[in-house]
């Protein structure tokens, strides 16, 4: 009784499960995968003979997939469960990249990029919710930070790694490791033990179909305007570093998860004790300085200092918004929250390219950039509307 007792006690403050491991790992690859296509898709589309413009709109238009499928598979989790959702979004995704690798035509480029869009938008909407699911509420911010990690470790080689191999190797060789990679995720997805989903006593609350969660429209809002940054760096950053004659673009992306991860270390345990105030403004204003610093970018100092404030800001916001997403929301709504915290996020980054991908063309690359920091301002002012507003009337933002 007395060892029961203890168990009892310690295992909710746990966060280091066999199952939590196992999503981890999981992410880890599924996200190496994509973040080894980030910056070589804009190469490939290159090669076939595709503009800036087409650049930006096949980077865009998979986020866009991404995002109309996110609702449902927010639904879809709570309907038919966390195993369903997430190894049917690793499936569509493994075999859309393996496509890539027999493609020679932008518009079969542009459709299945599509495909891709809506595996990435079932695996790490679930993803997401799995962990937390996982993870003790009293703990969340923490845990989505380690959680978060898994994927920072994977941005740290990712990029990297793809720009490196597709000097030595064809495209296609590219793609079909990166298919592997998914195809090892969705090998470890199979072993994780999911939560099954809570029914309530009206059934039709369960059911209920809607395209977001009411409670996590602030924090996803903020970051929409944060992702923007995403599309203009991920899409067109190497080739602006090209045509300004400067190298290192591989240890960019380096630096970047290098300091992403640093602050996952710290900033989920500031939000969980002291709240998002501490994490988002100095996130934000770090975010901001890096792309002053990219719209500038004389040198690849300069470069790799920017990919260390914007790692640094942009690792610390994102989770604790996201904790902040889904810590309003009911446990039957936790996986509607998520939905809901992606999609704006999947806008913000597909936005930003297609709106980019015009900006480089009717002007230049440094455009894109200046711009970038003017959508974190206004993230920026939005918070400190929110904030003052609610503190006014309730103490908090709520």
């Amino acid at each position: 009784m007395g060892s029961t007792a203890a168990k009892t006690v310690t295992l909710p403050d746990k966060i280091w499960t066999r199952d939590f491991i196992l999503v981890c790992v999981a992410n880890f690859f599924i996200f190496l995968g994509f973040q080894m296509t980030l910056p070589t898709i804009p190469l490939f589309v290159r090669e076939l003979g595709g503009s800036d413009q087409l650049i930006g709109l096949i980077t865009g238009i998979f986020t866009f997939s991404a995002l109309l499928l996110r609702p449902y598979a927010g639904h879809a989790l709570e309907s038919k469960g966390r195993r369903f959702v997430y190894m049917t979004g690793l499936a569509i995704f493994v075999l859309s990249v393996g496509s890539f690798a027999f493609i020679a035509s932008i518009f079969i480029l542009f459709m299945m990029r599509m495909v891709q869009g809506i595996g990435w938008g079932f695996s790490t909407t679930a993803t997401g919710t799995i962990a937390t699911d996982l993870i003790p509420p009293k703990r969340r911010g923490e845990g989505m930070g380690y959680f978060g990690l898994s994927g920072n470790l994977a941005l740290a080689f990712g990029p990297s790694l793809g720009l490196t191999l597709v000097g030595i190797m064809s495209f296609k060789e590219l793609f079909l490791i990166c298919s592997a990679l998914g195809l090892t995720a969705l090998l470890l997805s199979s072993k994780i033990r999911y939560k099954k989903v809570e029914q309530s006593p009206n059934k039709t609350v369960t059911v209920k179909f809607d395209i977001f969660e009411k409670s996590a429209i602030q924090p996803s809002l903020l970051l929409f305007f944060i992702t923007v940054t995403f599309g203009g760096i991920a899409s067109f950053l190497p080739l602006y570093a090209t045509d300004k004659g400067i190298s290192g673009i591989e240890s960019y992306f380096l630096v970047f998860a290098v300091f992403l991860m640093i602050s996952r270390t710290f900033a989920g345990k500031i939000y969980d004790s002291k709240g998002h105030v501490y994490v988002f403004i100095p996130g934000t204003v770090l975010i901001f300085g890096a792309m002053c610093l990219l719209s500038w970018l004389p040198s690849t100092t300069v470069m790799l200092i920017a990919g260390g404030m914007y790692g640094l800001g942009f690792g610390s916001v994102q989770p604790a918004l996201q904790a902040w997403a889904v810590d309003k929301a009911s446990d039957n709504r936790k996986g509607m929250a998520n939905a809901t915290f992606f999609s704006f996020f999947d806008l913000g980054v597909g936005l930003g390219a297609m709106v980019f991908g015009q900006l480089a063309f009717m002007y230049d690359y440094s455009v894109i950039y200046s711009t970038a920091a003017g959508s974190v301002m206004l993230s920026l002012i939005l918070y400190i509307y929110l904030l003052l507003k609610s503190r006014k009337s309730s103490g908090k933002i709520s």
